[in-house]
């Protein structure tokens, strides 16, 4: 099984990243717009997802964990035979926090296009939270 560990850091309070990622259903507007087209929940625990490249994705919440601010999700259609992923938001110093996404797929052969939509979807997710949330002014 091939896994794809992204990381980055955010100019944001890891409170106000954490809101944006635990609300599962709007994860278009709080948390990737422009990489993601559109969101549509499907039924209470599950969510379609269009991304801009055209790709469209079920995906099912498999926790969120207020506590540890990570949320975990499956997705449950598509080429992949498995695919499980889980995104944490950790503070890292004033009004910065460090977002970790960890992808888990079989084939291994999926993984390069996987960690490349990953990365597109780490600088949408930088650049929205950034935005929402701007950093304190440098003392």
């Amino acid at each position: 099984m091939a896994t794809i560990y992204k990381e980055f850091i955010v100019e944001a309070d890891a409170d106000a990243v954490w809101d944006a990622l635990r609300d599962f259903g709007a994860v278009r507007t709080r948390l990737a717009p422009g990489f993601l087209t559109d969101c549509k929940l499907d039924g209470q625990d599950a969510r379609i997802v269009s991304f801009a490249n055209g790709l469209v994705a079920r995906e099912l919440l498999v926790g969120i964990d207020d506590m540890n601010r990570r949320l975990a999700y499956t997705v449950t259609d598509g080429k992949a035979s498995h695919h499980h992923a889980s995104a944490q938001v950790f503070a890292h110093g004033a009004g910065r926090s460090r977002f970790v996404w960890i992808t888990d797929v079989l084939p291994d052969k999926f993984a390069a296009y996987i960690g490349s939509m990953m990365d597109e979807g780490g600088v949408a997710m930088k650049k929205t939270l950034e935005q929402k949330s701007p950093a304190p002014p440098a003392s």
